[in-house]
């Protein structure tokens, strides 16, 4: 049984550079595997791995300079969920492209998962999902709105081009585990709105708090890990990867037509060439190989 934390910390790091490499080396140590994303506005990622492993990378990263009181959440795995450890360095920790933004500063309202439903029934509230497109498509609150935004670089320009829909709306936003809300929250305050709230804990908190029966949730969760998407009690959900697209799919996907192991599917065979598709299956060939071999594919 693999142990997942999902973590992220907005702290002030004056040089990321050097945390990485100790920080590499214990997850190597320790047979902790997944991605860690160092900036100057601290640290995210998801690692997975034996308990005692976990324990110890997390004993690590809550010893970093402003870490102390980390927090995150756990689930497990059957099957690994990452094939490799990345730890690296970046200008942002979620990539909103607002150099202005700064959740330590000051966010939105928080709002435990227990309080949420009764939040966002309330006909005075928008309530706004801040993930991406595809991960919106399998999943997401009763009554929320889709901005479609295929990054969280472009809500920024979604919200300036839509803020009119809202006058004198609260406003409450969502994401998978809180990071991309704190800097959404920041970033509408900044932009004069007075009543902002946010999913302590995300969606994934949400799921492991509120009983099914109880919950507002409709779908699945995308995650950013082999099992592709959780539901209630963070089970692991139905979904697989297309590889090509990094987009989920459901098994019976596969028999469609446009499927293709790690080359299409029906959402992406008309968003790449010929010569791409060449590359893919070459590069499904070698993975196949390597797989035979016992070894992993570069």
């Amino acid at each position: 049984m693999f142990t997942i934390a999902a973590l992220y910390h907005f702290t002030r790091f004056d040089d990321p550079a050097a945390i990485k490499p100790a920080l590499a080396t214990l997850c190597e140590a320790e047979g902790v595997k997944g991605t860690l994303l160092l900036a100057q506005e601290g640290i995210n990622g998801t690692i997975a791995g034996p308990r005692a492993g976990i324990d110890a990378v997390l004993a690590h990263i809550r010893s970093l300079p402003g870490c102390a009181d980390l927090e995150w959440k756990e689930s497990t795995a059957s099957d690994a969920p990452f094939r490799k450890m990345k730890v690296r360095l970046k200008r942002e920790i979620v990539t909103m492209g607002q150099p202005d933004v700064d959740p330590r500063a000051r966010v939105g309202h928080y709002v435990d998962p227990a309080e949420w439903n009764a939040l966002i029934r309330d006909p005075e509230v928008a309530v706004i999902d801040t993930r991406n497109d595809y991960e919106v498509a399998i999943g997401t609150f009763e009554g929320a709105i889709d901005p479609k935004t295929e990054s969280f670089g472009a809500f920024p320009a979604w919200w300036e081009a839509n803020k009119a829909r809202f006058h004198n709306k609260k406003i409450a936003m969502f994401c998978t585990g809180g990071i991309r809300c704190e800097k959404s929250t920041n970033y509408l305050l900044g932009q004069g709105v007075e009543d902002v709230y946010h999913l302590k804990g995300g969606i994934l908190k949400y799921l492991e708090d509120v009983p099914a029966e109880d919950s507002t949730w409709q779908g699945e969760c995308f995650v950013f890990d082999g099992r592709v998407s959780v539901g209630h009690g963070l089970e692991e959900g139905p979904h697989l990867l297309c590889h090509a697209c990094r987009r989920p799919i459901l098994p019976e996907d596969q028999k469609r037509a446009e499927y293709e192991h790690g080359v299409s599917c029906h959402h992406c065979i008309d968003e790449t060439s010929e010569d791409d598709k060449r590359r893919f299956r070459e590069r499904q060939k070698q993975i196949e190989l390597a797989k035979a071999r016992g070894t992993e594919h570069l």
